[in-house]
């Protein structure tokens, strides 16, 4: 049995790599104001409806909104509500993948995405919120039609500029906020604008207070601005140096210009771009600047992002941190804390305000390229990283990272003086492709890429091997094969030793797969003795051991695969490498078990698990799953490996082919089951798999880690 080790303290950090129940709404950043015949109206479409749009102009409040009713209704949706932000998505392709990325499901298959988004819904309850579709509407539209006619349970609620114009869509527009005198004999200090600027005025200058003195210009001045929330919040962020009236005054002022000498009022996205025009004027030369070269981020960004991609002149590095501040305080960037740090991000309406700035300026390409840059040499850092003891850490931040680095992909797609530097990107990112769930995605770009790429090149090298690693996760072996020999080839025209040791890795992973053990001990074997000075401990070195000790164990050699196993823990537990370690534990429990040491194995499997938690490894959390069923069917509970390989199963249909379409694994997946069903009987071994089948992904982990002695299925028959 292996011993357990200290985790590192990142790890407390990793989002748990199975789906979680109650979904992942975002936090409410500020408090919900008025709104609530429109939130009850909401709610009784949702009750009648699965699919409900929201729409209207900019700024109105349609993503806090949807978010507040979201947040209302959770608690009806046993499956959860989930949210997904489209507002940074280039590539139509890219929306499903979005979304199943935002559920936490692995993209893992060679499948397309639509039958494993569909499979994986199935009948659980959700709601899913789906934010910003406006400029993906065709997309969006013949998803969601899709996903509603494959998936009862589920309910889309989506945000959009305008209707989707989708079968089933029922819209509801969102008004801007009612303003004094709406309403004849309303209370004006209830009035919901008047309410707001309160509300936002009150949290800059803590002792405001609305009263007969100031109740009338906060009036007007909620009048002027057409009710339009995110108009009205701007305003009110500038009571720290204005009084009610200056602010009324400097708007009055601006409002007359935009409208000339006619007195007619203006329309209401006038209106929004106005105040928005304002309180860009507001802000000194500097921020204004920076608030321009902000709007290349996708989602968040951190300070050290900002500090590199935004400054050059005019902008110092060391005054960006204080700039950012300043435009925080002025409510132009968001700031949210997370376990890795503070992350900031711009409302999207004022992002693409931004854009247009930067597009004036004559700086757009320049600053996507700096934003490029950034993304790719912290791509390099996590690559150079990731065997070592911080691997947790630069899991959770390039997941953080996803939608900057996939901006950064479309920036190169886009150029072709920019492609090298994509597949750079690409393949310097395998381990998020390979190791964090997300093979199909990086295939697709990989292939993109490479198409757009003909030439050979050691970068063509390495992004080809990388693209024969993700078909072998995925179970495709001939695609694995093909990019590999592909490699190979290019490789020895452009002199490439390294790329042609590690297409032979992968041909080895291949045929290991395939059953051709022979072939498979010859080309791992290369692979082991080229990199044994550690230069390449991932891919390298370390899968190549785990795979060769596989390929022992099935020759019946289990002695000699015991001893490279050890030996490749030991270095893993000296570097803190967990991942490849988690394979090598795996290995080393199937091993044990060949030898007849059913509770070392038993051990050692359910270790290997719980180190795959700190990752969204859910092809290497298959297998375990598969190994401990073989176990506990060993150790006399054929009940609970029946439920081991139904829940198993179910998530290997949504993450990958069952078993890496590997024959040695589907053998022995065989025959446990053929022996569950020996001794449980026909109809006991099914009701219990398809008891497995109903199980998410993180609640079979915890039955593999200990199982219930209170549920009947699991104990012997």
């Amino acid at each position: 049995m292996i011993s357990p080790w200290h985790y590192p303290r990142e790890a407390a950090m990793a989002t748990p790599s199975g789906w979680r129940r109650d979904g992942n709404l975002p936090n409410e950043l500020t408090s919900f104001v008025g709104r609530t015949r429109l939130l009850a109206t909401l709610r009784q479409r949702l009750g009648r409806h699965r699919l409900v749009t929201v729409t209207g102009i900019g700024g109105v409040g349609k993503s806090r909104t949807a978010l507040r009713i979201a947040h209302l209704m959770r608690s009806q949706f046993k499956d959860g509500v989930w949210f997904a932000d489209l507002a940074r998505l280039q590539d139509s392709g890219m929306v499903r993948h979005t979304i199943t990325a935002a559920l936490g499901i692995a993209d893992q298959s060679s499948r397309s995405a639509d039958e494993t988004l569909i499979e994986w819904l199935g009948d659980r309850e959700i709601l899913l919120i789906i934010d910003t579709c406006e400029h993906l509407v065709d997309a969006c539209a013949e998803l969601f039609e899709e996903l509603l006619s494959n998936a009862g349970g589920l309910t889309i609620l989506a945000t959009s500029r305008q209707s989707l114009n989708a079968r089933g869509e029922h819209t509801i527009a969102i008004p801007p906020l009612a303003v004094p005198g709406d309403t004849p004999g309303e209370d004006v200090f209830t009035n919901e604008a008047v309410q707001l600027f309160a509300a936002r005025a009150s949290a800059v200058v803590p002792n405001f207070v609305l009263d007969e003195h100031n109740i009338g210009p906060v009036s007007e001045l909620c009048r002027r601005l057409d009710g339009i929330p995110l108009a009205i919040e701007l305003a009110a962020v500038r009571m720290r140096a204005l009084s009610v009236e200056q602010i009324l005054g400097l708007l009055a002022d601006r409002f007359s210009l935009l409208a000339g000498a006619s007195r007619t009022a203006l329309p209401r996205h006038q209106t929004l771009r106005a105040a928005i025009g304002w309180s860009h004027e507001l802000c000194e030369p500097a921020e204004r600047l920076l608030w321009a070269r902000l709007s290349v981020f996708a989602g968040d960004f951190e300070l050290d992002a900002a500090r590199y991609v935004c400054s050059g002149e005019n902008l110092p590095a060391e005054d960006v941190m204080d700039l950012i501040s300043s435009l925080v305080e002025k409510s132009i960037l968001l700031s949210d804390g997370t376990p890795s740090g503070h992350r900031y991000r711009l409302i999207d309406t004022l992002r693409q305000y931004g854009e247009e700035w930067l597009e004036k300026l004559g700086e757009t390409d320049r600053v996507r390229r700096k934003h490029r840059d950034y993304y790719l040499q912290l791509a390099k850092r996590s690559e150079d990283a990731w065997s070592g003891a911080r691997q947790v850490y630069w899991y959770v931040r390039m997941r953080h990272e996803h939608d900057n680095v996939r901006v950064a992909l479309d920036h190169c797609l886009r150029d072709p003086a920019e492609v090298q530097e994509g597949l750079k990107l690409l393949s310097s990112l395998w381990f998020m492709w390979v190791a964090c769930g997300l093979a199909r995605e990086g295939r697709l770009y990989l292939e993109k890429t490479l198409e757009l790429a003909p030439q050979p090149s050691a970068e063509r090298c390495k992004a080809l091997w990388v693209l024969s690693y993700v078909h072998s996760a995925q179970g495709n072996i001939a695609g694995a094969v093909d990019a590999a020999e592909k490699c190979s080839s290019d490789a020895v025209r452009v002199g490439d030793s390294g790329a042609v040791i590690l297409a032979t890795k992968m041909l080895g992973t291949a045929a290991f797969l395939q059953g051709d053990l022979q072939k498979a001990s010859a080309l791992l074997g290369v692979a082991v003795e080229f990199h044994k000075s550690g230069r390449e401990l991932n891919p390298g070195l370390l899968p190549s051991i785990v795979e060769l000790s596989m390929v022992l164990l099935m020759q019946n050699d289990p002695a000699e695969a015991e001893t490279l196993l050890r030996d490749c823990i030991a270095v893993c537990t000296q570097r803190g490498e967990l991942w490849l370690r988690s394979y090598a534990i795996y290995a080393l429990a199937s091993v044990c078990q060949g030898m007849g040491r059913v509770s070392e194995a038993m051990d050692n499997a359910r270790e290997a698990l719980r180190l795959k938690r700190y990752f969204h490894d859910v092809l290497g959390i298959g297998l375990a799953i598969e190994v401990v069923a073989r176990q506990a069917l060993d150790a006399g509970q054929p009940g609970l490996a029946a439920l081991l390989m139904g829940g198993g199963q179910a998530n290997w249909r949504t993450f990958g082919m069952p078993q890496m379409n590997s024959p040695f694994f589907n053998s022995e997946h065989d025959r446990c089951v053929k022996e569950c069903k020996r001794v449980l009987g026909e109809e006991e071994f099914e009701e219990a798999f398809a008891q497995g089948r109903r199980l998410n992904l993180d609640e079979l982990i915890e039955l593999a880690l200990g199982g219930d002695p209170d549920d009947p299925a699991t104990q012997r028959r």
